[in-house]
């Protein structure tokens, strides 16, 4: 076994397995543990630049392929941007890696990792037209909650963290060992100081693993049954409808009543929220924001709402607005007209008077919703792969969404519910529910929907509030503030689900200051590179 892994090419494939064994929805999280082993060991042979740059690539293609394959059910050039792309960018913190211990020494090298991994991470999460963090490595505990109930502190930069000090003291105490049997000194007392350093790096590297685990427990809530009698109930619904058929040749009236249809099984006098799944109001032309109370299809809509006045509904909708001039760079000209039109990938709080508050998407998608400026020239190549050129025009102020139950609303529309810190920011505005609206039936039953369920169990422990989850199709659910789920339903099955959910107000501490360790790791980062060139400048 030594001497296959003496072989370089499979140093990174071992890497990326053991990454996608660790990943949602498989689960063998310990794996991450160890992942990055090999690609540690494979930056201390000695390879020419060109050939690691090779070799580690391989493995964190590996990773990100087994791992993300199906997004390309739902854009064969999205897939492209976040497989290979996403692959290349991640070799930037590696190289920076193998640079500065080359120059500074292997405890100044083991830092620069950690650092320059986790402030790659904290730079993909920032809005720069190819945001991916899918794969932050924290999100891998997203189905071992019980392992980090301290992210209402640190986020998951907390858990990448983690996860990066646990390879690093695994590889280190190991090499040392290894050193420590081949080493063939005649005087027994020589090797006392070696073995004492030995035993306190297992040491540490033992207190490494298990204090987080303590810590967790230590946090978690007991988050007791809510009282169904004194506390509103929500309502949320999966109406299971093809996305693809959706868009191209179903029937709005039709999806709208059985959505309708699917809302009374499940209302009752204490209901006070309803929500559905994003761009449940979807039509190919879109719905003017300004005029819904008086839009002929949405007549069903108004009326089903008059006859439950006490209730509110969040939805997600496909909408426009229109002006005179153009207003910001995402407006579009309407053809023999002097008006101009923002398009949304939006939603809508409403009831029987109309329309309350809107929200419109502001975290995008890369290559489907919207591309970097540098790379509009392949607009049209995008569209023909169900992309869009100009984009979908985003709100630049995230506002929670006030109901009159006194629940205020986090709103996450899909791709938005991954980014910790963003959405973290309604909580420091008095927001007290996180309500997510996705349409994961773009996938397919694949293990994209699977993972972007998981992720939202992070938000619940990051905000210590309740999630209600709605999809058009697996998995709508509730998640309380530890990070439990509650009544998910299957994959493409139309159901409603009513649950008693009390709004949670305060904050945590990830909530009010953000994302300190990664912020903390940019700096370090610059400090780091200083470093190794003024090192290299010096000798």
């Amino acid at each position: 076994m030594l001497s296959l892994l003496r072989r370089p090419l499979l140093l990174p494939l071992l890497s990326g397995l053991l990454c996608w064994l660790a990943w949602p929805p498989l689960g063998f999280t310990a794996a991450l543990f160890v992942a990055f082993i090999p690609l540690l060991a494979l930056s201390n042979r000695p390879l020419s630049n060109y050939h690691y740059l090779l070799y580690l690539y391989l493995g964190l293609f590996t990773w990100n392929l087994a791992t993300t394959w199906w997004i390309w059910n739902a854009s064969l050039l999205g897939a492209w941007l976040a497989i290979f792309v996403n692959s290349l960018l991640m070799t930037l913190p590696w190289m920076g890696y193998r640079w500065v211990q080359r120059r500074a020494g292997v405890q100044a090298g083991a830092a620069a990792l950690v650092v320059f991994w986790m402030s790659f991470e904290y730079l993909h999460q920032l809005d720069w037209g190819l945001s991916w963090p899918w794969l932050t490595l924290g999100n891998a505990f997203a189905v071992r909650t019980a392992w980090v109930q301290w992210y209402e502190y640190t986020g998951t930069s907390g858990g990448t963290l983690w996860v990066l000090a646990v390879n690093l003291l695994l590889y280190h105490s190991s090499l040392r060992a290894f050193r420590n049997l081949q080493s063939q000194t005649p005087n027994p007392k020589s090797e006392i100081p070696n073995l004492k350093s030995s035993i306190l790096l297992r040491f540490i590297t033992l207190l490494v693993i298990a204090l987080p685990l303590v810590i967790s427990r230590w946090l978690q809530p007991s988050v007791p049954p809510p009282d169904a009698a004194a506390t509103p109930n929500v309502v949320v619904v999966q109406p299971n409808i093809d996305p693809y058929e959706k868009v191209s040749t179903g029937s709005f009236e039709a999806q709208l009543q059985e959505l309708i249809r699917l809302s009374e099984e499940k209302i009752d006098s204490n209901t006070t929220l309803l929500v559905w799944p994003e761009t449940a109001l979807y039509s190919p032309n879109g719905f003017d924001e300004t005029l819904l109370r008086e839009n002929f299809f949405l007549t069903p809509l108004f009326a089903f709402l008059q006859r439950h006045p006490r209730l509110q509904l969040f939805t997600g909708i496909e909408s426009y607005r229109l002006f005179n001039e153009k207003v910001s760079p995402y407006a579009r000209p309407i053809s023999d007209s002097r008006q101009w039109y923002e398009a949304y990938n939006g939603s809508v709080l409403l009831d029987s008077g109309g329309a309350r508050q809107f929200y419109h998407k502001s975290m995008l998608v890369p290559g489907v919703e919207t591309l970097p400026r540098f790379l509009l020239f392949l607009g049209p190549v995008f569209e023909k792969f169900g992309g869009t050129t100009g984009g979908y025009a985003r709100q630049a102020e995230r506002n929670p969404v006030d109901t009159r139950s006194g629940y205020r609303l986090a709103p996450a529309i899909c791709y938005e519910s991954i980014y910790g810190e963003y959405m973290s920011r309604y909580r420091a505005q008095g927001a007290n529910l996180v309500a997510i609206i996705t349409n994961d039936g773009w996938w397919g039953n694949t293990p994209g929907y699977r993972q972007h369920l998981a992720y939202a169990r992070l938000r619940a422990i990051e905000n210590r509030c309740w999630v209600v989850r709605s999809a058009n199709t697996g998995v709508s659910c509730f998640i309380d503030p530890a990070g439990t789920v509650y009544q998910a339903q299957d994959w493409w099955t139309a159901a409603s689900v009513k649950q008693p959910i009390p709004a949670t107000n305060g904050s945590t501490f990830y909530a009010r200051y953000g994302d300190l360790l990664s912020k903390a790791a940019l700096v370090l980062s610059v400090l780091l590179l200083g470093v190794g060139w003024w090192v290299r400048k010096k000798y």
